[in-house]
């Protein structure tokens, strides 16, 4: 079974209580980062077994709350920054299966609530800067991109104030940044790296702009972000506070490490470049200490669905380091090790330190979760499938949450209720063993139920032992699915006519 552990300093408390919670009762400043494949074992915070040094972010930790059974609610990479910003499943958007690439329309209307609106409805001031994946529209003439007109319908019009990024994954072209709608530099040449040239480093080929340097794109968003912070600290202090969303392009491909974190794992470049990200992650962490916003800055580190298999399973293996822990699958898979995440908050005015908990979550949590903070009404939209979790970084109990519906690259789904969950699908629904169409043809049922409290790496399908906890959690997806929302409310609408049920499998009743 998975071991769970508690970190050092469980239960330390700060030595004003009382200070803090007035302090909380402000508006905090925000930090929203979210790395991009970065799997649950890959940090000691959440995996005892862990062979990456991540110092930072075990502090980080240490000084905050640690939940170990968090969830993305997709398992790529599009549909889960879709989830986590509006609070709502990424299945009842337009796109119902895959990711958008670097050229794709954009997918969230300016009309759908998302976090930008709501901190911005706050007071806050809001900023995106690094991975949006999520689409804009570039001026094309026919399929050629003009880079010298404007990008339209961009993060602005989700509610950022300003964005500083690239559209797609850092191994999809155009390789260019985008300044709040503006190209900062036109691409003047074609550029990328096979898979033969680098088994780690790859990129497709496509036009990069002068001053895009595929090394330096994580160091170089991390000092964005850290001038962001420091251009808005006096304004913080002052009561002015800002929210600021950070998508990494790492530990994603092209796995890129640079000096002195290069070779420095021991492992395989992708430990390099976790490494990496953990230092940066202190860097950024310094800064807003440094400068003066510490207690009353809340600081999200999480990732967006498991480990890739282009981190080299079989190697690290050699060295004892699994990337999704004790857990099945990876990146793409309906299985745990697709969707569940290292989840960290930190907040020192509000948040006691060195907590772990096992209350389920989910990265829709997040917006009713700074809703509350910035004590903003539950709106009929937005954070429809979210649940708070201030009252677990406050110690006050566990989040409304009972069921989790999760997602797969190739469109499956999955329900959990309780330690109980069926699998609609004869396999990993996505890359890892059995794909979908190999599962079929050895004749594996169309469901898979699985008790995570006794098989939380779900290696026995229990589903022909439990018919009725099969039907039972049909009905579950069923009807959360027509309801356009899994929290109480008005029903609400799909973006499209949602359908779940593998080939041969009815509703119960039917």
């Amino acid at each position: 079974m998975y071991r769970h552990f508690m970190l050092l300093g469980l239960m330390a408390l700060s030595p004003s209580l009382a200070a803090a919670r007035q302090l909380a009762a402000e508006k905090p400043n925000v930090i929203l980062v979210m790395a991009d494949d970065l799997g649950i074992g890959d940090l000691t915070a959440t995996n005892p077994d862990c062979k990456i040094k991540t110092p930072r972010l075990q502090q980080m930790a240490e000084e905050g709350i640690t939940f170990l059974d968090a969830h993305t609610p997709s398992s790529v990479c599009t549909p889960t920054r879709y989830g986590l910003l509006t609070g709502r499943y990424n299945w009842r958007s337009r796109l119902a299966r895959g990711v958008l690439s670097g050229t794709s329309e954009h997918l969230i209307p300016a009309d759908r609530p998302t976090l930008g609106h709501l901190m911005k409805a706050a007071g806050y001031h809001t900023a995106m800067i690094g991975k949006w994946h999520l689409g804009w529209d570039w001026h094309k003439n026919g399929k050629t991109i003009d880079f010298t007109k404007p990008v339209v319908n961009g993060p602005d019009i989700n509610g950022f104030d300003s964005y500083y990024g690239h559209c797609g994954s850092l191994d999809m072209p155009p390789y260019v940044w985008v300044d709040t709608g503006k190209v900062t530099a036109v691409p003047d040449r074609e550029e990328g790296v096979t898979k033969q040239e680098n088994r780690y480093g790859w990129y497709r080929k496509g036009p990069i702009g002068s001053d895009f340097d595929i090394p330096e794109v994580l160091p170089h968003l991390f000092d964005k972000s850290i001038a962001y912070v420091k251009a808005k600290a006096a304004a913080a202090r002052a009561g002015r506070p800002f929210f600021l969303y950070l998508p990494l392009p790492a530990p994603h491909t092209p796995i890129v490490p640079v000096p002195p974190f290069k070779d420095a794992s021991g492992l395989n470049p992708y430990a390099d470049f976790v490494m990496q990200v953990d230092h940066l992650m202190g860097q950024l962490l310094d800064v807003v200490k440094a400068a003066g916003l510490d207690e009353n800055t809340l600081v999200i580190f999480t990732s967006d669905n498991g480990c890739s298999p282009e981190a080299n399973f079989p190697l690290l293996a050699q060295h004892d380091h699994d990337p999704s822990g004790p857990f099945r699958g990876h990146k793409a898979d309906i299985y745990e090790g697709g969707h569940r995440v290292p989840l960290l908050a930190r907040w020192p005015a509000a948040i006691p330190p060195g907590r772990t908990t096992d209350t389920l979550a989910c990265l829709t949590d997040i917006y009713p979760t700074l809703a509350e903070i910035t004590r903003q009404p539950r709106a009929k939209e937005g954070g429809e499938d979210g649940f708070s979790l201030l009252p677990v970084f406050m110690g006050k109990g566990k989040s409304a949450r009972d069921t989790l519906i999760s997602h797969s690259v190739e469109g499956s789904f999955a329900i959990r209720q309780g330690d109980w969950k069926l699998c609609l699908c004869r396999g990993s629904g996505g890359w890892s063993a059995p794909k979908e169409n190999v599962a079929k043809k050895q004749g594996l049922p169309p469901l898979q139920l699985f008790d995570l409290k006794d098989d939380p790496a779900e290696t026995t399908n229990v589903a022909a032992d439990h018919p009725a906890e099969v039907s039972r959690l049909l009905q579950v997806l069923q009807t959360q699915v027509a309801a356009g929302r899994c929290t109480p409310g008005e029903p609400l609408g799909n973006d499209r006519n949602v359908t779940f049920l593998p080939a041969g499998v009815s509703l119960p009743g039917d």
